[in-house]
């Protein structure tokens, strides 16, 4: 006869969702939200209580740095090791190794005990072997977190060209402007649950929303006029009543030239007793990709004492120096220079612009240099 558990602690569960091929998938959540236990219930780590998972193809995946290495061996024994693992026959592997060696890129190290190895050594080794096979799904936890700036951009070079190539990705990081830039779509763990399945930007703008509301307030998401995603949490002690974007002729826009003066202007009703305001605001690319942000903390221009019933106006003036392309504005109200304290407002897509190329000479990218070049004819 079996005997029930006096109470049940489901890590994860009702979570489905599909990915197709050459789609790259963002997870985010914050720690203890089921993330990992969701990739490996994916790669077989582990099994489901109930519930099925599945995928078609070979999985490829760097789980929890150092999975699968021994200590003792060398990193081109454990390359051996860990390729035997994941299925590849031993003429497979062995005729990988110079590839794997090359790309790890970790010298003399490579024949020497792994134990011997820094995290961001394991971590390169790891990821060359995961990626040194052709595979139909990609897997990677975090791992990428650990190494420097020269390995990351070479290992996301690598896993756009797996993707372009029909691997499917699925990628958990604390990153969120690299699940923005990079993943096709997102997910958002909460509590073991999937709450959000969406755009990168949309559940970007969620997850912040959550982070907020754990402090103070709700958070919500509202269908904008124009059929956009709109996220708003707080408290409700101060908020923006109007927002707009104006041109040195003081006329509303929403349409700028590369090289304008322009200038926003926010109406902020107070409705409660407010200590200290801090208004901060964040633009953004239409991949969510932040192309500046600050806030009047760290402008030494904060307000104090403010009562219900009052008004607060703020101009915000600056050249445009962004590339063309769609922008939004993020706003918070907060009491320091963080909205995880007393957060009384913070609004994803406050305002929406867009920036032409109109008397600029072309260029590329996102940043407007004003570049002076000098060309001189050598003898």
């Amino acid at each position: 006869m079996s005997i029930p558990p006096r109470s049940e602690n489901w890590v994860v569960r009702h979570v489905s969702f599909d990915i197709a091929p050459g789609e790259a998938v963002g997870v985010i959540g914050q720690n203890g939200a089921g993330k990992s236990t969701l990739l490996k219930l994916i790669t077989g780590t582990v099994r489901p209580s109930e519930g099925s998972c599945g995928s078609v193809g070979r999985v490829s995946a760097i789980l929890e740095l150092g999975l699968g290495f021994n200590p003792e061996l060398t990193g081109r024994e454990n390359v051996i090791h860990v390729g035997g693992l994941m299925g590849y026959a031993s003429d497979t592997v062995h005729n990988a190794l110079p590839s794997i060696e090359e790309f790890a890129e970790i010298g003399p190290y490579f024949n020497q005990p792994v134990r011997m190895y820094s995290s961001g050594m394991q971590m390169r080794v790891a990821f060359a072997v995961a990626t040194a096979f052709p595979s139909e799904v990609l897997i990677i936890d975090e791992a990428m977190s650990v190494g420097d700036a020269y390995f990351q951009h070479k290992s996301f070079d690598r896993i756009r060209r797996m993707r372009d190539d029909g691997t499917s990705l699925l990628f958990v990081s604390h990153d969120r402007e690299a699940v923005q830039s990079f993943c096709d779509r997102a997910l958002l763990m909460d509590g073991g649950r999937l709450i959000k399945d969406g755009s990168p930007s949309e559940v970007v703008d969620l997850y912040n929303g959550l982070i907020a509301a754990k402090e103070s307030g709700t958070v919500q998401q509202v269908v904008t006029a124009d059929g956009k995603i709109q996220t708003e949490s707080g408290s409700g002690e101060a908020v923006v009543a109007t927002i707009g974007l104006f041109d040195q002729q003081g006329k509303r826009v929403d349409q700028v030239s590369v090289g304008d003066e322009v200038e926003i202007r926010v109406d902020v009703n107070i409705n409660a007793y407010v200590p200290r305001l801090v208004f901060g605001y964040m633009i953004r690319d239409r991949l969510g990709q932040v192309m500046y942000g600050t806030n009047t903390h760290h402008t030494q221009q904060q307000l104090t004492d403010l009562h219900a019933g009052q008004r607060v106006m703020l101009q915000l003036m600056f050249p445009v120096h962004i590339g063309p392309g769609t922008y939004s504005v993020s706003t918070a109200l907060v009491s320091t220079d963080t909205h995880l304290v007393n957060n009384y407002q913070w609004k994803d897509l406050a305002l929406v612009f867009t920036v032409l190329n109109t008397r600029q000479v072309q260029f590329g990218g996102s940043c407007w240099m004003q570049p002076r070049i000098v060309i001189e004819r050598a003898s």
